[in-house]
């Protein structure tokens, strides 16, 4: 009995060790300082431990995250290593190349060809930051993609399809960095995309969200929804769609109805409309890679309205971040 039991241990193992070949992205938002993860996979067995969500990502709140998959050790010990890394200043580089030379899994004999990671943060100067890996040993198809603000990775993929889809959305969403990677998942729906679920219709099995605003506490984000595991040939990602939906109502972020900005081309200075009940903390406008580059002075002509001089911007398309105290809003707007 005891060999059996040891046995058993031995099997579950060197299935969970194998299982989280997946589709993820790591992403920050330099405008709001929110972090987030997202990502899925399609595994026999995943509510067993909860999820993948723990597994293959964490987060350092106001810093940044890594998203560790393909082969892993369970507890990952290179996730926690990157996370390590993370906290003593490394960059998202420096931590690929450190874990290369580090790796600390016995799955596939401390061979850091069978990895895949995804780095985002922000340096000192919260300017972000991105790097990513794949092991030529991962399952194909494998591949990595990265942005400034963002990694998106895969492997035992059905094809390249996955990872453009999932890059795509995320860059052409508007609003917050937790509707951007729901978008991004959505991407990613369709049969297969995890090729193991081809069989059943499904994309995966298990599918999560984790986003951070820059103050949370280590053990309460802003957002945390987990699919742990779907009944065969039901989809994970309609469901976390579903949840997040369910978030946004219970907690009235969705925002866009209660903002105007006008004139949208915008001349020297634009407004800004909001709803009495909204009441706006910060204001900050970026330009298409995310980087902030003007904080403006807040001048209010009566209740309700906000003016803005953008006379300092050169012609462009940028997007005024809006923070209030239900959440955050993004508005895309031209300069002439």
């Amino acid at each position: 009995m005891k060999n059996l039991y040891f046995l058993f241990i031995a099997l579950l193992f060197s299935v969970t060790a194998k299982a989280q070949d997946t589709f993820s992205i790591i992403a920050v938002d330099p405008a709001t300082g929110d972090i987030g993860s997202a990502g899925a996979s399609c595994v026999d067995g995943a509510a067993n431990f909860g999820g993948i969500i723990d597994i293959i990502t964490k987060i350092i709140p106001g810093r940044g995250g890594v998203n560790s998959q393909a082969y892993v050790c369970i507890p990952n010990s290179n996730l926690n290593n990157a996370i390590t890394q993370m906290e003593n200043g490394a960059s998202p580089d420096e931590i690929v190349a450190y874990l290369l030379n580090n790796d600390s899994c016995n799955s596939q004999n401390f061979n850091p060809a069978y990895r895949q990671y995804g780095i985002a943060d922000f340096n000192t100067d919260g300017e972000p930051r991105s790097a990513g890996f794949t092991g030529a040993s991962t399952d194909d198809y494998k591949e990595d993609i990265q942005g400034p603000t963002y990694s998106v990775q895969g492997n035992i993929l059905l094809n390249e399809t996955v990872l453009n889809n999932m890059q795509a959305n995320f860059i052409s969403t508007t609003g917050t960095l937790a509707d951007k990677l729901m978008a991004a998942m959505q991407g990613a729906n369709f049969a297969g995309a995890d090729s193991r679920c081809l069989a059943r219709g499904t994309s995966s099995t298990s599918a999560y969200l984790l986003v951070y605003k820059a103050d949370d506490d280590i053990d309460n984000p802003f957002l945390r929804l987990n699919i742990e595991e779907m009944p065969f040939g039901e989809e994970p990602i309609d469901s976390l769609q579903i949840l997040y939906n369910q978030f946004l109502g219970a907690n009235d972020i969705a925002l866009k109805d209660k903002l105007t900005l006008y004139p949208n081309p915008v001349d020297a200075m634009f407004t800004l409309k909001h709803e009495p009940g909204v009441l706006i903390k910060k204001l900050s406008i970026s330009d298409v890679q995310g980087k902030i580059i003007l904080q403006p002075k807040i001048e209010v002509l009566h209740q309700g309205s906000i003016t803005i001089n953008t006379s300092s911007l050169i012609k462009g398309i940028y997007f005024l971040n809006v923070a209030t105290v239900k959440g955050n809003q993004t508005i895309k707007f031209i300069k002439k």
